[in-house]
């Protein structure tokens, strides 16, 4: 049997990550699957996997509003850095802003409050719980935590990279360093990343896109 905070386990589960992002984002297979049903569906089993390992993410750390404002600020500090970047990437790069506009094409067809409150409460939380509470945490406690921190970072990015979307993989990576350095500097502040990454999803698909 696979130890459930073994290596094994979290490679499988990295596996099994990195297959459901390959389905919703691949050319290959994005066209075959309803991409936020898909999602919803890989939240939850995210979610399933990071309880069945029993590394206790929940420990640690509290939300409070101290903690909330601090996420509102990192999601409103990384708004402003997507802003900027996709300035200075559409001047740099003929391709940039294309690739930008295909990733909000997934958007099209559902309601932009039920987007919203998705992205707030179900798929944020969970991707966070999963990469830094589950993936980051364990990573760290075996490698050390710059290693586990730079690697958890470099496998968030990673599974976005079948989308062959360069901008896509990019904010997956710019945003996990963001979030990453948060919880290997303040893992009591986890909270606030948490936070950060369901208010920043949210405002950069619905409510401000850039």
């Amino acid at each position: 049997m696979l130890k459930r905070n073994g290596v094994l386990f979290l490679v499988l589960s990295i596996l099994i990550a990195a297959g459901l992002w390959t389905v919703m984002f691949s050319p290959a297979t994005s066209s075959y699957v309803n991409f936020w049903g898909t999602m919803c569906v890989s939240a939850v089993v995210l979610l399933t996997l990071t309880f069945f390992s029993e590394v206790r993410w929940w420990t640690g750390w509290r939300l409070d509003w101290k903690t909330a404002g601090l996420g509102v600020a990192i999601a409103a500090a990384l708004w402003g850095i997507f802003w900027a970047g996709d300035k200075v990437s559409s001047w740099l790069f003929d391709f940039a802003r294309p690739q930008v506009d295909e990733i909000y094409g997934i958007k099209s067809g559902i309601s932009p409050v039920l987007l919203s409150l998705l992205l707030l409460f179900l798929i944020g939380p969970a991707e966070e719980i999963f990469w830094r509470g589950y993936i980051q945490k364990t990573l760290s406690e075996k490698m050390g935590r710059n290693i586990g921190a730079v690697t958890a970072t470099l496998v968030y990015a990673g599974v976005h990279i079948p989308s062959c979307n360069f901008m896509l993989v990019m904010a997956s990576l710019v945003a996990g360093a963001v979030w990453g350095c948060v919880y290997r500097f303040r893992p009591e502040k986890f909270g606030a990343v948490l936070v950060s990454h369901a208010l920043w999803d949210a405002a950069v698909f619905v409510w401000f896109p850039i």
